[in-house]
């Protein structure tokens, strides 16, 4: 237990300097209520994602508004605003902040707390976390960047799914909300103007809830704690009544059971491959007369993910990663290499005061939610400002999330097929000024998700395309001035991370809420 209580504590250390690092991004979120300008009631009608229509899940009609029951409903409502504490005022400022918002910030706590790579045995070898056993160490799951990518990705898509078909029911059903049908029920947060059933919160928080439960086993508590806790927050805010909100939790438990069912059979359970896959590919590195990549860890770790390049996307289908494979990076034998090292070098012995800024600043390494993380962190602060409906939020990060774990998908694919060797593992005094990752260098994936980020927020958010832009510029260079990255890997990264975001882009001009 020794090992495991040091790890705990150099996660702590991280985790601390993590959090120190991103304060900029937290303290510019102005966390006001949130009252769209535009209610997007229409939402039932835009296209879902593996949802084959809105209604595919059947919902039954709510009771009448006239009946004892619905009146208990309001009575309820009534004795909760009658004697709020003060632990319940905290979580109507929390959650009325958006409930998108707070259940994607809730991704990233526990992606961060999740992403630190298993200590090794006594005999050198390294534990595999397992989702049939996620509290004994190694901890499942070890939630690193392309393992984050993809969480995001079905927590977002799960939940735009979930608001479409809450949307549909809405517009169905036309219940009325608590204070139309008794005005002596107060409204203690903004409150659109349409209709009570089911709670699109509570959708949103039963779809979220599940998702992460099948991401963070080991969390199940303290998820249906923030489910349970997002649902009340309703019915204290005078916003739904107990019927509005358990009707939604379940349907939103329902559409987010769809994802799950992909989620398992995605392939992504079999990226971590065996010992036979990884010796092969050194092997089929080194017969191209290439040098292949190696662990520069002690003891050497296997590669990660090596397979993750096979799962099964949501944007590029698997034919098309391998046709929209880039070219091969400048061979380890040509000139061309050699000028891309020699680059990396200076860089690593010239630090200025601005490059290890942006180096630290753009490093997501272990303890952090990951590069992928730090763009929803982007996208969260500059959706708050665009005052848009839960609808909306939901169907922009999915486009978002989609975008980054398809992003993860084709820069793994091109990683493992070309096995390319870190600066460092060439040249011992290219020394890195951030962490090294385990897995090969062509191409970047820094390069690869802010490529793919910058141009579908670029999309999503018009006023800020060069921001989004001149960002996934920097995100990229940074890991060519940490040492960690020759030029070719940026560049083709960042190619290939905007081809991805156009893809996302396509989908959003036929989902129907354009």
């Amino acid at each position: 237990m020794k090992f495991i209580k040091t790890i705990f504590a150099t996660f702590t250390i991280i985790y601390i300097l993590f959090s120190c690092e991103k304060t900029e991004l937290a303290n510019n979120i102005n966390y006001q209520a949130l009252n769209p300008l535009n209610a997007d009631t229409a939402a039932g009608n835009w296209k879902p994602i593996l949802l084959t229509k809105a209604n595919e899940i059947a919902l039954n009609a709510p009771i009448a508004t006239t009946l004892a029951d619905f009146k208990l409903e309001l009575l309820e409502i009534k004795s909760w605003q009658n004697n709020i504490s003060s632990a319940e005022e905290e979580s109507l400022k929390y959650w009325s902040a958006g409930t998108i918002l707070r259940w994607n910030e809730i991704m990233r706590e526990l992606v961060a707390k999740y992403n630190l790579p298993p200590y090794q045995n006594a005999d050198g070898t390294y534990p595999i976390p397992s989702s049939a056993n996620p509290l004994a160490y190694p901890f499942f799951p070890f939630s690193n960047p392309p393992y984050a990518a993809r969480a995001y990705a079905y927590l977002s898509a799960a939940q735009y799914d979930a608001m479409v078909s809450a949307y549909y029911y809405k517009s169905l059903y036309k219940r009325p909300r608590p204070s139309v049908v008794d005005p002596t029920i107060k409204e203690l947060i903004p409150v659109t103007k349409d209709y009570a059933y089911p709670s699109e919160e509570a959708v949103a928080a039963g779809a979220s809830a599940a998702i992460l439960t099948l991401m963070f086993p080991g969390e199940q508590e303290y998820i249906q704690q923030k489910l349970t806790e997002c649902k009340n927050y309703r019915i204290l805010a005078g916003a739904n009544t107990r019927s509005d909100v358990e009707a939604g939790a379940t349907l939103g438990k329902a559409v987010a059971a769809k994802f799950i069912d992909r989620a398992r059979i995605d392939r992504a359970g079999k990226s971590v491959g065996t010992p036979t896959d990884w010796a092969n590919l050194v092997t089929n590195t080194e017969k191209k007369g290439e040098v292949a990549w190696l662990s520069q860890e002690s003891p050497k770790r296997p590669p990660m993910l090596p397979l993750f390049g096979k799962t099964i996307g949501f944007l590029v289908d698997t034919i098309e990663v391998v046709n929209g494979r880039p070219s091969p990076p400048p061979s380890t034998n040509s000139e061309q290499f050699k000028k891309e090292l020699e680059e990396v070098l200076y860089y690593s012995q010239n630090p200025t005061r601005e490059r290890i800024k942006i180096v630290h600043f753009w490093g997501d390494g272990a303890g952090t939610y990951t590069p992928p993380g730090h763009w929803n962190a982007i996208a969260c602060r500059d959706f708050i400002s665009l005052k848009i409906s839960e609808a909306r939020w939901a169907r922009n990060l999915a486009l978002l999330n989609m975008s980054m774990f398809d992003a993860a998908i084709c820069c793994w694919d091109a990683k493992y097929f070309y096995f390319n060797p870190r600066p460092s593992q060439m040249d011992p005094n290219c020394k890195t000024l951030t962490g090294l990752p385990n897995f090969p260098a062509y191409v970047s994936g820094h390069s690869t998700f802010s490529g793919a980020a910058a141009t579908i927020l670029g999309h999503l958010n018009a006023t800020r395309s060069n921001d989004y832009i001149s960002m996934a510029d920097e995100a990229s260079k940074s890991r060519l001035y940490g040492a960690i990255h020759y030029r070719s890997d940026i560049e083709v990264g960042m190619q290939m991370g905007k081809a991805i975001g156009q893809k996302a882009i396509m989908r959003a001009k036929t989902d129907g809420a354009e």
